[in-house]
């Protein structure tokens, strides 16, 4: 998975400095010089040139002040005038196990939407040419989701011998068909696991819409059970095609497999990129299964960590499932819903507490982040909590009263810029108006609140930096390109503990880095999401690389 090797031995750099200019010791293994070189450093925002040493970086700054550190055997390339970037840390994105039986799609929008009818006609058709128990599968939106006509029975005339899969495309509920409940071993009448729920109808039984922890523990079932070699090929070709958007780092919720699968595919892959697996926890009837990743391997391979917490607290505002403090203008009466009691809630935080594991809460609703912040405050002091660096996901209601005490209790917001691309239209149908408070990017910044960014979504980071700069439903809360890249880069790192070794340019942190296609900062915004990485490294080895024959080298 990597092409080809820069650096020979590492060199021990415990005792360089981050701070200056250049680390101490022999000639650099690489130098990339004549660049335009954004550190995400304060210290040293800006440079012309990067010299590396094994893993580490040992000088930033003027192409002469880093040419000193060539050597007979250093590479050099010249980058003649193009972007240099620290890696990108995608903070927050689901990485699944592959394809799995057949898939089709009945509305290519990025928010697919089909009527049921057409999916009907899509599911008979592939039954019709597939062999019987081969999963078909698809993405929905709302329309199909709150018809109680789009259910179980419906599926079952059209493809009565085959699991039908309608997965909505928020990540939050899905319909399945009778075969599919045989398949995952659900009867009708199974109880509602913790955090979830099976519709039911007038008599009790199962529709087939399955909801929040329900559907989840259904979707890790269906992946853990995939071979292991699909999922190794799937995960090597995700981090391929990351690599070749810059990105060198991953933090993943680990919702699809479950702790020895996990481990095996990991060990396995030895991913080119830095990947974080984080447990996402699932529950059951009797309760959370806090137990199953305790004693799992911590490190199955170089490059990879399984660390951290995850719980979703409710829903999202396009299923009108986050729990709000005031009802849904379009549903009178209905604040949508927390996934736990709040008992449940104080209980993870105080796992939280106790075990010193990084708890990652997904909070969409402005009542849901109340009881969250409510909750913390009841059990311990701010000051143990900023040790914890509690993560808020997505957190589109951390505006308001709640900047000051998510900055007391040091709380780091990941955000997923995509997400700012929600229709307005649907915004004012549920809250009556586009909020003025809803997904503060700005005001939380300059507040003194980490900012993350993770894509929960497209894994293209330039794609999200072009939301995040021209915040399509409040452009008041546009970060600036270099806030942005930042947050995508140095806030990432900190989001894991990890700022002392990546997500900025300096001397003496880890060689991850991604020179652009094109240069970000001064290229408009549309032009954006059409930027690739030519050339990325991790820890100094290049794990993409689309500049040979481009630039001048010279050893």
């Amino acid at each position: 998975m990597r092409p080809w090797i820069l650096a020979a031995a590492c060199v021990l750099l415990a005792a360089c400095s981050v701070r200056g200019h250049a680390t101490q010791g022999g000639a650099a293994d690489l130098i990339l010089t004549g660049g335009k070189v954004f550190t995400a450093d304060p210290a040293r925002p800006w440079a012309e040139a990067v010299a590396i040493r094994g893993d580490r970086i040992v000088a930033v700054g003027t192409m002469a002040e880093v040419g000193r550190l060539a050597g007979a055997s250093t590479r050099t390339v010249a980058l003649e005038g193009r972007v240099v970037v620290p890696g990108f840390n995608d903070a927050h994105d689901h990485v699944g196990g592959g394809e799995y039986g057949a898939r089709f799609v009945a509305d290519p929008s990025p928010m697919p939407d089909p009527p049921f009818a057409q999916v009907l006609d899509s599911v008979r058709a592939l039954a019709a040419r597939t062999p019987p128990g081969t999963w078909l599968h698809t993405d929905i939106g709302m329309r199909i989701l709150q018809d109680t006509a789009a259910r179980r029975a419906a599926l079952d005339l059209a493809a009565p011998r085959h699991p039908v899969l309608l997965w909505a495309w928020t990540g939050h509920g899905g319909v399945v068909n009778t075969a599919a409940l045989r398949g995952f071993g659900i009867a009708d009448d199974a109880r509602d696991p913790a955090g979830g729920w099976y519709e039911r109808d007038a008599a009790g039984r199962l529709t087939g819409a399955m909801h929040e922890y329900a559907e989840w523990a259904a979707l890790r079932q269906l992946h853990s059970g995939l071979a292991d070699s699909v999922v190794v090929a799937s995960l090597r070709g995700y981090a391929a095609r990351a690599a070749g958007m810059g990105i060198t780092s991953v933090q993943a919720m680990n919702g699809y497999f479950d702790p020895a699968k996990t481990v095996r595919v990991l060990r396995e892959a030895r991913l080119p990129i830095r990947f974080r697996a984080i447990p996402f926890m699932m529950t059951s009837a009797s309760g959370r299964s806090t137990a199953e990743w305790r004693g799992v391997e911590r490190n199955p391979a170089p490059g990879s960590v399984i660390s951290g917490t995850k719980w979703i607290i409710d829903a999202t505002p396009i299923d009108r499932n986050a729990f709000m403090r005031r009802p849904y203008a379009d549903q009178p009466g209905w604040y949508g819903r927390m996934n736990f009691p709040v008992d449940t809630l104080r209980a993870m935080l105080a796992e939280a507490l106790a075990t010193r594991e990084q708890l990652m809460l997904h909070v969409a609703g402005d009542a849901s982040l109340r009881a969250v912040f409510t909750a913390m405050q009841s059990l311990a002091p701010d000051s143990v909590w900023r040790s914890h660096r509690l993560r808020i996901e997505h957190g589109d209601w951390l505006g308001g009263e709640m900047i000051p005490v998510a900055r007391r209790l040091g709380i780091v917001l990941v955000q997923n810029p995509t997400h700012l691309a929600l229709d307005p239209a649907m915004l004012r149908q549920r809250f009556g108006e586009v909020p003025a408070d809803f997904q503060p990017l700005r005001s939380v910044l300059e507040a003194g609140v980490p900012l993350a960014f993770g894509s929960d979504g497209p894994n293209n980071p330039f794609l999200n930096l072009m939301l995040a700069v021209i915040h399509p439903t409040h452009p008041d809360e546009a970060l600036t390109m270099e806030q942005a890249v930042t947050a995508y880069t140095r806030g990432s790192a900190y989001a894991e503990f990890a700022e002392a070794e990546k997500g900025t340019l300096a001397p003496g942190m880890l060689a991850d880095l991604a020179v652009l296609s094109q240069d970000i900062f001064t290229i408009p915004p549309p032009a954006l999401p059409g930027t690739t990485s030519v050339l990325t490294l991790v820890g100094g080895t290049v794990v993409h690389d689309g500049l040979s024959g481009q630039v001048t080298e010279r050893r």
